[in-house]
């Protein structure tokens, strides 16, 4: 492209408009007879030289839009886009080249606020429209001498209220004001825009949740309660929590898979199963003790886990067993018990002292492997038999 013409050849453009422009139409009819009979760089430099003299015309026309915010460089750019389609495409049969050129030239500035000046993409009827209201809202401006209506705007351009406010929301996303920007009238200029919005809350679609687990917490005993917290918000491990309460881990997770499992339960049903701990009938279900009086032998079989919470049961029905029952021997069956803790230990061992008391044999029979590992480090080895 040829050099920038100075500011006072664009001067004697507004000056001699109609002059100039008739000179620019010989200078275009001339090259458009000739271009047919040249060499391609013999057109290409003719076609340069007609840019030239018609440069000016353009940077007049690109001048307009100045007080749009867009870079006076920008449009005359985009201008001098519109200036070599105007010279490759122009027809001399269909009328002169300086208004098929300034045609051209408004179509190309009007295009670059079209496509690279809006923020957000609005479709182009709508950056049309909003154009538009934005004229209109001007004219009733003055003439009432406040800001109009929808309703107003409307009824002068002969549209719908739905379409003015439309336009007007998409006339918001031209200069889209951007998330990091610093918000005006703050001392404080490290705060944005984007630290004043809100934001998805997650915990918003669990507080149904939040309130039915709260109130099924409260119908727990405060021991399981208490090992709920201690696990899941004190991030303690089973074993603390066992030597907090004096208890065994196995027995920690036992309680904690029992509390979790009636937690779960009660979450899916309309009307949650009552905690009554190891009882009859209870939640989870209770150790079973069967007995079995034969030829003098009275054979207890356990079922079930035998901790803090079913030694007692099983320590009631050893001792009054041995009181009750004539037998000369009594047998424990732990074939059945796949866990055992301190506190079932203890059960065992008084039923032992009860069962020496009376002067009878006590045999503990086909405990498990991990039962048997218990009592042998609790020392009731003695009394085992397989």
């Amino acid at each position: 492209m040829a050099a920038k013409p100075s500011a006072a050849s664009e001067t004697r453009v507004m000056d001699h408009n109609d002059a100039y422009r008739a000179m620019l139409d010989a200078a275009a009819l001339r090259y458009a007879e000739r271009a047919g009979h040249l060499s391609p760089s013999q057109r290409a430099a003719e076609a340069e030289e007609l840019a030239r003299l018609a440069l000016p015309f353009v940077h007049v026309l690109a001048r307009r839009y100045r007080e749009r915010g867009e870079p006076v460089e920008d449009l005359q750019q985009s201008g001098s886009l519109g200036l070599m389609l105007a010279i490759a495409r122009f027809d001399p049969g269909r009328g002169s080249f300086s208004a098929y050129l300034a045609a051209t030239v408004l179509g190309e500035l009007k295009r670059h606020f079209r496509d690279r000046t809006w923020g957000v993409h609005v479709p182009r009827q709508l950056q049309e429209l909003s154009q538009e209201v934005r004229q209109c809202a001007a004219t009733l401006r003055q003439r009432l001498a406040r800001e109009p209506s929808e309703a107003e705007l409307a009824r002068e351009m002969g549209a719908s209220v739905v379409d003015v406010r439309q336009a007007r929301q998409s006339s918001l996303g031209y200069r889209p004001a951007s998330y990091d920007a610093p918000l005006r009238g703050r001392d404080d200029s490290s705060v944005t825009l984007a630290d004043q919005m809100g934001k998805p809350d997650a915990q918003l679609e669990t507080v149904d949740e939040r309130v039915t687990l709260q109130r099924l917490l409260a119908q727990l005993p405060p021991r399981e309660r208490q090992i709920l917290t201690l696990r899941f918000y004190g991030n303690k491990t089973q074993s603390e929590i066992a030597q907090r309460y004096g208890i065994s881990q196995m027995h920690v997770s036992r309680l904690l898979t029992q509390t979790l499992s009636w937690l779960r339960v009660a979450m899916l049903t309309d009307e949650p199963p009552a905690w009554r701990g190891y009882q009859p009938g209870g939640w989870p279900p209770a150790l079973r003790l069967r007995g079995q009086l034969r030829d003098g032998v009275l054979r207890l079989r356990v079922e079930g886990e035998v901790d803090h919470d079913t030694a007692g049961q099983l320590r009631h029905t050893l001792l009054e067993s041995v009181g009750r029952v004539a037998a000369r021997r009594l047998e424990v069956d732990l074939s059945r018990v796949p866990l055992i803790d301190a506190a079932g230990v203890a059960a065992l061992l008084a039923g032992y002292e009860a069962s020496r008391a009376a002067g009878w044999t006590y045999r503990i029979l086909g405990s498990p492997p991990l039962v048997a590992r218990v009592l042998r480090l609790s020392g009731l080895a003695p009394l085992m038999r397989d």
